[in-house]
């Protein structure tokens, strides 16, 4: 690490030069080639799967997306030879758009159903030639348009589906911009200087925005989800000006004990870049464990994650050093650098208000300890009721047309009409065929169900499917309930005797069973990650207390940032406020994707902290003087680095997409509690409880395990050298100075 710093500072102009053209390089490819992304939640050998690949293999002209144009009357009714007139040519001038396959008028005989029963609501089912994912905007956009210019006083225009979604504005680049803004203000506070708080923003901006480009380019070669940019983005960004903070504060530090540029530098990063990269390398593990799934949805989420966070890493540890040499003694406040040219170079020793909290929390170690349980606690109680399943278009803003759409759909003509269920069978002969002409009758009868339309055949007679319209929401329990009941009860009934095999297919069920294998799955996955991860500390700080702590803290901020999370989107406790729409179920991969990025981030702040703690523990062997001077020397920066973490998480409910709300709450909430409650009150409070027994390690696990070191040990000279730069000060009344602070040093305060 010493040995590339130096490099880096010694070819400055190279290493920006590197980064700027590899920033430059991939995004211009990225821009010729386009996105493409694709939200593909179907897993192979389910039913549901099974289904879907049978109505395509039956019916491929029903293969392109489906969407809605759906118009209400506030006087008359949509069969008013004016409306008729209206909504008729705005149809066939759909028709004729580009990338539309086909459209079903409410005024057609096939479409005579879909006008509701007051007569006042109706809706035009339009046919893509392709997939969501596959439509291009622009072809959407159209569709948009020309419904939407039918809309008068008294005739109510909205449209709904996949493809429409695409044309709903987000939030564009404000999320981003507000999260960087508060980071910038924030680091300008804590250092003082313009030029050393806009490094880390510097920094995180190129790496983050190679890795967006990275990610377009991934889109082509894997399943890459249309969420994947904006997650990327958000954890790059956090841990990017994180991981750059924690270098500067150690350069910033080495140049006020006498360190020229090039050396502070240099040990920054033989330092503090170490435990950046260890820390990079948990997020890493944490994301990839997503790998096990095996599932191609989350491979893509997983692996354009973690390319950039070894972009934010790889950026932190080479263009950072170059950047910090180009602004020199500029690291440092006009006012820092006319103290230290005055009364000359002095350590920076941990006194006021950190080092009076790391001494309270190590006299109240009990207290502190059960009421950050209690927190905790509180916060985690909603995850117990957790429910996953499919969040649909009745979940977003009041102001989009697609939430518009849908609710119009819901009150006209029942909630079901959102999210219909899909019945597919190969068919064998007459026999089968007579069953399937007489099963309509009875699935009308079913608990939970509104309609059901008559058995559709494909050309060649061999495939046929129903269309059935649940009487409740697509992200209903009772709709659950009601694949659930088809599964187990009815279909395997009719298909008595017979050679019928009857799929049971739609969003619901989708989104049901691919719930079902990730919650399958879960177990393995969480038992990896934190094996992984506590793996890695027991190799870092050789004892089996601080990994075991360490997966407690980890699992605990997991569950709280998941009550917050459930309180907020599933009970919807402001959610609407908030504009991120009514209340509905989680996300079924969502549970994945935040364990692996949560349990890194957090394992950040525990190697930060305890690393600090272990480097006093081997100097001293004292642990109550170990946690306490490791507790003061790092909660000030932590502390920074989680409320440009928080701030920037937050700034994503600005995104417009509830996913990506989602996950800048959860990250947000878990950073929070992670840094104000776990790692600064139950953590240094267990580690005074353990004593000594923190850093036990078996004998004979001790002498077979490799020996790896966050601090190398080219650091101990560095600080052996300060010593001696402080140690030639002749100024008597510099010596009294330092001697005062030192009486204030939290090293020097009874526990």
């Amino acid at each position: 690490m010493a040995a590339l710093a130096r490099w880096c500072v010694q070819r400055r102009l190279v290493a920006v030069l590197l980064w700027l053209l590899a920033f430059g390089g991939v995004t211009a490819a990225a821009a010729v080639t386009g996105s493409a992304y694709s939200n593909d939640y179907e897993v192979p050998g389910t039913e549901s799967g099974r289904a879907t690949q049978l109505l395509r293999e039956g019916f491929p002209e029903l293969g392109g997306d489906t969407d809605t144009v759906v118009w209400h009357t506030t006087s008359g009714t949509v069969r008013a030879a004016t409306v008729e007139q209206t909504m008729t040519q705005t149809l066939d001038q759909i028709a004729e758009l580009p990338g539309v396959a086909a459209v079903t008028s409410p005024y057609d005989v096939q479409g005579a159903a879909q006008i509701s029963g007051d007569g006042r609501t109706a809706y035009a089912t339009v046919i893509f030639d392709d997939r969501a994912e596959d439509i291009d905007k622009a072809e959407a956009q159209a569709v948009v348009s020309t419904a939407e210019a039918a809309g008068r006083d008294g005739l109510e225009v909205e449209l709904g589906g996949s493809a429409i979604a695409l044309t709903e504005s987000s939030g564009g680049h404000l999320a981003e911009a507000v999260g960087v803004l508060v980071a910038a203000v924030v680091l300008f506070l804590a250092f003082g200087s313009l030029a050393a708080s806009l490094l880390p923003i510097a920094t995180a901006l190129v790496s983050v925005g190679t890795a967006y480009a990275g990610i377009v380019l991934l889109g082509h070669a894997m399943t890459v989800a249309d969420f994947a940019p904006m997650l990327g983005i958000l954890i790059g960004l956090g841990v990017g000006i994180d991981y750059a903070l924690f270098i500067v504060t150690r350069h910033r530090r080495g140049l006020k004990r006498g360190l020229d540029v090039g050396e502070s530098i240099t040990n920054a990063v033989a330092t503090t870049g170490r435990a950046v990269v260890f820390a990079g390398a948990t997020v890493c593990i944490a994301l990839l464990g997503m790998l096990i799934l095996r599932l191609s949805f989350l491979n893509g989420v997983a692996i354009a994650a973690s390319l950039t966070v070894v972009l934010t890493v790889a950026a932190s540890v080479t263009l950072l050093p170059a950047l910090l040499s180009l602004i020199g003694m500029r690291a440092l406040s006009r006012r820092e650098r006319r103290h230290l040219n005055e009364h000359g170079p002095q350590p920076e020793l941990p006194t006021g208000l950190a080092a009076r909290w790391s001494a309270f929390v190590e006299r109240h170690p009990k207290l502190l300890g059960a009421i950050a349980l209690v927190v905790i606690t509180v916060f985690a109680l909603p995850t117990l009721g957790l429910r996953l399943g499919t969040s649909d278009q009745g979940n977003n803003p009041e102001t989009s047309t697609t939430r518009q759409a849908y609710d119009l759909l819901a009150d006209g003509f029942g909630a079901g009409v959102n999210g219909p269920l899909t019945l597919v069978t190969h068919v064998d002969g007459a026999e089968d065929k007579l069953l399937l002409d007489n099963l309509d009758a009875t699935i009308r009868t079913t608990e939970g169900v509104a309609s059901a339309t008559p058995v559709t055949y494909n050309a060649g007679g061999d495939t046929g499917y129903f269309t059935i319209v649940p009487d409740s929401a697509p992200q209903s329990q009772r709709t659950s309930e009601l694949v659930d009941r088809l599964r187990s009860e009815v279909l395997p009934r009719a298909e008595t005797g017979t050679s019928l095999d009857i799929q049971v297919g739609g969003v619901t069920a989708s989104y049901d069973d691919f719930a079902e294998v990730i919650v399958g799955k879960l177990p393995l996955f969480v038992g990896v990650v934190i094996g992984l991860g506590c793996l890695l500390l027991l190799l870092a700080f050789r004892s089996v207390g601080i990994p075991l702590k360490a997966a407690a803290m980890n699992v605990a901020a997991v569950a709280a940032a998941f009550g917050i999370v459930v309180a907020i989107f599933q009970w919807g406790w402001g959610s609407e406020f908030l504009g991120l729409g009514r209340a509905g179920p989680i996300e079924p991969f969502l549970p994945v994707i935040m364990v692996s990025v949560l349990f890194g981030l957090s394992m950040d702040y525990q190697v930060f902290l305890v690393s600090r703690m272990y480097e006093e523990w081997l100097e001293t062997g004292d642990n109550r003087r170990a946690v306490r001077v490791g507790l003061a020397e790092t909660s000030r920066v932590i502390n920074s680095a989680a409320v440009i973490m928080i701030s920037v998480f937050l700034a994503f409910v600005l995104s417009g997409d509830r996913v990506i709300a989602m996950f800048g709450i959860a990250l947000a909430a878990a950073v929070a509690l992670d840094a104000f409650v776990l790692r600064t009150l139950l953590v240094p409070a267990l580690m005074h409880l353990l004593g000594g027994a923190n850093w036990w390690l078996p004998g004979w696990l001790d002498r077979r395990m490799p020996r790896i070191s966050i601090e190398p040990p080219e650091s101990r000279a560095a600080h052996e050298r300060v010593d001696a730069v402080v140690g030639d000060i002749d100024d008597i009344d510099d010596i009294e100075d330092i001697e005062k602070e030192r009486d204030e040093d939290v090293r020097d305060i009874a526990g």
